[in-house]
């Protein structure tokens, strides 16, 4: 049987947190880091021996994907930290770029046509390789959606063909079915506000099927 990619995860928050316990309960061994290692040494305790905790430069040395669960801005920052450590990675993005508004919602902080997939792809780390993923569902519904029959749908873009199958395979660990919509240039219809976002016109979790068919009727070109 082939061994599975090494994961690590940056970033415990909301989103790296729900991520981190549902590739656990899909019995995927993890790395959990974050500035601050205690509290990263706190959510490896609670998941078991399949999680562990190191320092940021440390679990991305030990790691072939990075899921960087954190925002948009720190994503760019620790592009540049680690740029000699990232080399070669495969760097999951979930982010959005959004910041809270006046109104007690969010606002894009990008150009209306910009996406955080596209400007990160052009910061890329030497022979890095992006994949946009794991941002599509709110953090209620990627921990309350996760694990159900028939499985709800994450969408991911990537402009390099040979990670699909990892992608892939993390998606499903983390109780989803995955779902391809093409390059980076189509990330921004997986971010929120666009049409294959819960926040945007999709407005919910979805089947493949039901998937399927939002997918093709809004291409963007």
């Amino acid at each position: 049987m082939k061994q599975k990619s090494k994961v690590a995860i940056i970033g415990i928050g909301n989103i790296g947190t729900i991520i981190a316990e549902n590739l656990v309960k899909g019995s995927r061994q993890i790395i959990v880091a974050d500035r601050k290692l205690e509290k990263a040494k706190k959510l490896a305790g609670q998941l078991g021996q399949i999680a562990q905790a190191l320092e940021i430069p440390d679990a991305i040395k030990e790691a072939d994907i990075i899921i960087f669960a954190l925002w948009f801005d720190a994503i760019k920052e620790l592009f540049n930290t680690y740029a000699a450590e990232l080399q070669g990675k495969i760097i999951v993005d979930p982010s959005n770029p959004v910041a809270p508004d006046e109104k007690g919602g969010f606002k894009k902080i990008l150009g209306e046509n910009q996406s955080a997939g596209e400007v990160l792809s052009s910061l890329l780390p030497k022979h890095a390789k992006l994949a946009k993923a794991l941002g599509t569902l709110s953090s209620a519904s990627l921990s309350g959606a996760a694990f159900k029959k028939p499985a709800y749908v994450l969408f991911y873009a990537t402009d390099d063909s040979d990670i699909n199958l990892p992608i892939e395979e993390l998606i499903r660990d983390n109780g989803f079915e995955p779902l391809g919509i093409g390059g980076i240039n189509q990330s921004i219809r997986i971010e929120v506000f666009g049409d294959l976002h819960e926040f945007g016109a999709l407005g919910k979790t979805v089947t493949l099927g039901e998937a399927s068919a939002k997918l093709y009727s809004n291409q963007v070109s």
